[in-house]
This record gives structure tokens, sequence and C-alpha cells, in this order.
């Protein structure tokens, strides 16, 4: 016999319909506080979203991750996308071209078509729906006003809810340690030194197999070439985004290949190229030059991501025997200053937004509200909670399973549907926890030391800017990709064309498109 059973036995019989009261009272309560407090709704609800990203990808309600999501918040997003299409961008439009929208779309690069459809009505404002129903994200861009600012579009609404990176170093400098130790040379402090480094790389034979066939400057991107520019105090680009504008001292829109700077800069680039220094391939050798370069041990210097960089050293160990390819400090430029150029957006061109066919935009915003919570923040960043991390001292951290799959862990995120484009807040320490020691001494190095040059804030234009820019944009820019290739090959010199070169850009609609950057960027910052 139970505890209730003995209880209601003994009790006084007009007392037991009472006690069964109260019993269901409490086990109703219970119940409610059994719920998670994640909940958007009581009732189950099924969102239809399109979302198809980075070429291949596209949202999968089997994930672990979407699967723990309609746990947390009783409402399921339920893929409309293309599965077997290999152009996101392609099936954007083609869904959009329809008119048959589903409640969400969601992917990479959507900030621009996000703000257009926006405006043109396809999808609705959310400034409304943040201040009223979605708490975190409010007090997200009260702290971030920078991302607040990026994400308006030129009416003050915002159309779309962002994926926000954490962190603020992105690439940075790797050399072959264990070559200078054979050469007896030390990390080279200036552009200067670099030369010097790079020449002996290439002549006196560090992989001591008698042959010369070392290559000294490689890149698994081939803008990595143009970015050398940054060694005479010139800019390649001004964001993370490769042929990106950049503002100048006075608040000036300008794109860096139609500066003299520039100029300066690519005829040393073109030099080092004639002479040897830099990978003949690099412009098509392309994303396994890393692989190629290091695992064949004749790669000597190279400029990219820090975790994954590093991660060769571990990779390496057992076929190239005392391989060390290390992080070094920006060499000093031919002005005497040490910079970075390249550094992690503050927020990307990536995220999700509610359409005008959605019949549940309360429940939508709670919902993209979720991921700016704790607990959805950390299912987008680690996956799914004792199965892919623990909670330890306050903080997720990932389980051993996952630190030493064969799979990297951002692919393992991916795979389970974390880490992908939709609206959310990157926590950095999922990437700390699996970068090496190596590529953290880079990180840190990097940040401490404060080398990390502005970035481009990135503009949001009107229609009639947008239209503007978008007639002259194509043509300008495979032209400066065009002539900049050229100069680097030594097919033309860079002096001698130079003055067609402007004439050229400006031929093609060069100015029209800062007029109209420079319009929508004074506009953003309040500027007249």
């Amino acid at each position: 016999m139970n505890y209730f059973e003995r209880e209601t036995r003994q009790m006084k019989p007009f007392l037991r319909p009472l006690f069964f009261s109260l019993i269901l009272l409490a086990t109703t309560a219970g119940t409610a506080i059994a719920k998670e407090a994640t909940w958007v709704t009581d009732k189950p609800l099924t969102l239809k979203l399109h979302m198809h990203f980075g070429d291949r990808y596209v949202w999968d309600d089997n994930w672990p991750v979407a699967k723990e999501a309609f746990r947390l918040t009783n409402v399921k997003m339920t893929n409309t996308a293309n599965k077997a299409a290999t152009n996101s961008m392609e099936q954007f439009n083609l869904m959009m071209a329809s008119g048959n929208l589903p409640d969400v779309v969601g992917g990479g690069n959507l900030k621009d078509p996000f703000i257009r459809y926006g405006i043109e009505g396809a999808f609705i404002p959310l400034n409304k729906l943040i201040d009223q129903y979605a708490p975190n994200i409010k007090a997200f861009l009260k702290s971030h006003p920078d991302v607040d600012r990026s994400i308006r579009a030129p009416d003050g609404s915002i159309y779309y809810v962002p994926y926000v990176p954490d962190g603020t170093v992105a690439r940075g400098w790797f050399i072959r340690q264990d070559w200078l130790d054979k050469l007896k040379l030390k990390q080279p402090q200036t552009v200067e030194e670099l030369h010097t480094v790079l020449k002996a790389f290439k002549e006196k034979d560090p992989n001591g197999n008698g042959k010369a066939d070392e290559v000294p400057f490689f890149a698994r991107d081939f803008q990595e070439a143009y970015r050398l520019v940054n060694l005479w105090g010139a800019r390649s680009s001004g964001s993370d985004s490769y042929l990106d504008f950049i503002l100048d001292a006075n608040g000036k829109v300008k794109h860096p290949f139609a500066e003299p700077g520039f100029r300066d800069g690519i005829r040393n680039v073109a030099k080092w190229y004639s002479e040897g220094l830099i990978d003949a391939e690099i412009f098509t050798r392309r994303a396994r030059a890393r692989e190629q370069l290091l695992g064949t041990n004749v790669g000597g210097v190279t400029h990219d991501w820090f975790g994954t960089t590093a991660s060769f050293n571990e990779a390496l160990a057992p076929t190239i025997p005392g391989f060390k390819f290390v992080p070094m400090a920006p060499p000093a430029d031919s002005t005497g200053k040490r910079w970075e150029e390249d550094a992690r957006l503050p927020v990307r061109p990536d995220g999700w937004a509610i359409t005008l066919n959605n019949k549940n935009p309360v429940e939508t915003i709670k919902y993209f509200d979720f991921y700016f919570g704790r607990k959805g923040r950390n299912l987008a960043n680690f996956g799914v909670e004792g199965v892919n991390y623990d909670i330890k001292d306050g903080k997720p951290v990932f389980r051993e399973s996952v630190l030493k799959a064969k799979q990297s862990v951002l692919n393992q995120m991916k795979d389970i549907g974390a880490q992908i484009p939709i609206g959310f807040w990157q926590d950095f320490d999922y990437e700390r926890q699996w970068t090496t020691p190596i590529a953290l001494v880079g990180v840190d190095m990097y940040q401490k030391n404060k080398y990390l040059a502005p970035q481009f804030p990135g503009v949001v234009m009107n229609k009639e800017e947008r239209a503007i820019y978008d007639q002259y944009a194509t043509d300008v820019q495979t032209y400066m990709l065009e002539m900049a290739q050229n100069w680097v090959l030594g097919a033309k010199n860079v002096d001698k064309t130079w003055d067609e070169y402007q004439a050229k850009l400006k031929s093609l609609g060069y100015f029209q498109m800062l007029t109209v950057m420079q319009a929508a960027y004074n506009r953003q910052t309040g500027k007249h």
C-alpha cells in the first residue's frame, strides 16, 4: 500500500474529494512547471521555412538541433527549399519570383534582398514585434548599437534578425618556424626582413630535399596576393569580405583598388611575384593550397584563418618530422606600422525574416528571440545539451566525443543544425574550445597588440541607390580584378597603365557607385 492509498483510507469520506482536487491542482501545477520556460506557445505550431545556404545546405527538420528547438519552444520549422539545388541565391530568387512565400525565409548573404523586398512589402517590419515580444533581441540591439544601425533599412525598419559573429580576430600570418631555425633566421619584423626570409626559403633549400621546390608565400584565396599591398601601407579591402570598400580619414567612401596607395603596393607585389617569392599558381591553386603545399613540405608563409591553419601542425607531425607552422605578428609596413587588415565582421549579411504570408508573427518573433536567450544561444552554438556538450561551472563545454572526432567541430555542428546562418548570436567560446594552443597564441597576440584595422561597416541603400549601384558594380569590380591580376602576373605594368585604368573606371560608372554609397553612409550615420 502506497502513501496515497494509506492516507485516503484513513481520511474521512467527506474530505476525500477535496484531497483529490488538491492532488489534481498540484499535478497540473507540476506539469506547468515542467514545461520549458522557453515555450513560445502551449499549442504546437508548425511554420514553413525556406532556407537554402552555402549552395548545398537546406534546413532539415530531422537535425538534432531542429528537434531540440521544437522541444524547447513548441514551434517546429519545416523546410520548403529544394534539397537537390546547388545555388542558394538562385533558389531564393526563384522563390521570390513565384510569389509563393513560406512563413519564414533564412540563409546567407540575404541582407540586401531582405531590405529590398521588405521595403516592397514581402517581409514585415520587426521593430514593434521586437519591442513588445522579443526581450532578448531588444536587449542585444540596445547593447550593440552598431549592429542595430547596420541592419536598419533606409525607412528605419528592421526586416530581418541577423547572424552576429563573436570575437574579433580572423586571419593572420603563419610561417615555418622549423625552416627559420634550420636557416638560423629570426621571424621577420619588417617588410624588408620578410623579403629576405622569403628569398632564403626559395634559395637555401630549407626542406632539405636538394630541390628548389619551395614556395615562399602561398594562399588558398587568390585575393591574398592583393592583400600583400598592406606591406606598403595600402588597403586591399575594408572588411573581412574581399574587395570591400573603405572609409578614408575624412569619412569618404572609396575603393582601395582605385587609390594611389594600391598602385604603389601592387608594383612591389608584382616584383615579388617576378622573383618567385609568391606561388606561381596563386590564382589557380585555390582551396586546397594548404593541403598541397604544406602536405608536400614546400609551403613557407601564408595568411589565413588561425584555427584551421594551426591545425596542420597536428595533422602533419607524423609525416614531416619537426614540422612547425606558427603565427607571427604582421611585419611592419614600409611606413613602420604593424597592422592587420582582416577582422571578423561585426554582423554578417545572414539571418532570417518573417514574410507577409505569416499568420503567426508574434509566435515567430518569440521563436527568433529564443536564439538570443541563453538556452537558444547554446543550442545554436554547441548543439544539444547532454549529447554534444555539458554545462560545467555555468558554461557549455563540448564533450570529448566532439573534440576528438576525426571530423572538424564546425562540420559536426553544421551536420546537426548548429552554426548555420539563422539569426543568432555566436559564442566565440565554441571556437576557442577546439582551437589549438598554437592558434590561440596568435589570436591573443593580434588582439592584445590591437593590430586590427578599422572595418568598413557597410551601407544600406534605398531602392534608387541600389538600382544605380547594381547598374555599375559588376563591370567595375570585374575590371578591377582583371587589371590587378594582370599587374601581379606582369602581363601589364601598373605605372604605364594606371591613368588608362582610372579613365576606364570612370567610364564604367565607378564614381556613380561612390556617390550613392556615400549618400547611404551619410544617412546611416546621421551625417549630412
